[in-house]
């Protein structure tokens, strides 16, 4: 079933305290959900057993995570494993991150392995994907962001791509002092819902929830949220702040 998230990406920020008044802050705000609404929360891997139990009981605030290994287990010094996160209360994983991929050259054999082991430990993939600033002045970036949801997702059964949620994210338009429209956020999660419906057909094309991750802010959420395939966001910066992050889930809860 497609469903409208908004999930926060806190990144490297915020330590326990800070984590744990910003939730509190969040509770405070937060607008009545139906199951079709969700909100993921991903702190660091530092806060994921604190934020988890601040979450236990809610329907429909959901615990995240921003990555994890590719392997199942084994010696790789200061990396975490899906299982362990999943022993952790975690539902929800962010796989591809455009900074994964940038600074940490998470290529995309490397992703697809990574989504493979969150499906098994039985947790949802946030897939990211996105074009950089040379391939958009090209031109070229309907085929490169396909390229990386080819390469990512479609290796998956049906059943499995029921348990992907993808977000794509403007690299171009992040930090540049470039705006994405809404007209080109738009044509992006139509051509990628293109994508997936050519592969897996109308159902799966139609259930598949598409996140924009291109700096969405309380200023162009009701905006954006109202496109055709666009069903949320995938939040940074402004899931910093709660009164910000709520405004969002309030452009998201009104549709």
């Amino acid at each position: 079933m497609r469903k409208k998230i908004v999930a926060a990406n806190w990144k490297m920020n915020l330590t326990l305290n800070e984590g744990a008044e910003l939730v509190n802050e969040i509770f405070k705000g937060l607008p009545v959900l139906n199951e079709e609404k969700k909100v993921v929360i991903a702190p660091p891997y530092l806060h994921i057993v604190q934020t988890g139990e601040q979450l236990a009981g809610m329907i429909d605030v959901c615990l995240g995570a921003q990555n994890c290994h590719s392997e199942t287990s084994g010696a790789y010094t200061g990396e975490v494993s899906a299982a362990m996160l999943k022993s952790a209360g975690v539902e929800y994983v962010i796989l591809g991150h455009s900074e994964r991929r940038e600074y940490f050259k998470e290529s995309d054999a490397t992703v697809a392995k990574k989504v493979n082991q969150a499906l098994v430990n039985e947790m949802q993939v946030i897939f990211c994907c996105g074009e950089p600033l040379e391939v958009r002045d090209a031109g070229t970036q309907n085929d490169y962001v396909e390229s990386q949801v080819k390469a990512g997702l479609f290796h998956l059964s049906d059943e499995q791509l029921k348990n992907v949620v993808i977000a794509y994210e403007p690299i171009w338009a992040i930090g540049t002092g470039r705006v994405a429209s809404t007209e080109q956020a738009q044509d992006m999660h139509a051509h990628i819902r293109g994508v997936i419906r050519a592969q897996y057909g109308d159902e799966a094309a139609g259930d598949m929830s598409i996140l924009y991750g291109g700096s969405c802010k309380p200023t162009n959420a009701a905006e954006l949220f109202s496109c055709a395939d666009v069903d949320g966001g995938l939040i940074g910066g402004a899931s910093l702040k709660a009164a910000e992050f709520l405004d969002i889930i309030e452009a998201m809860a009104a549709l």
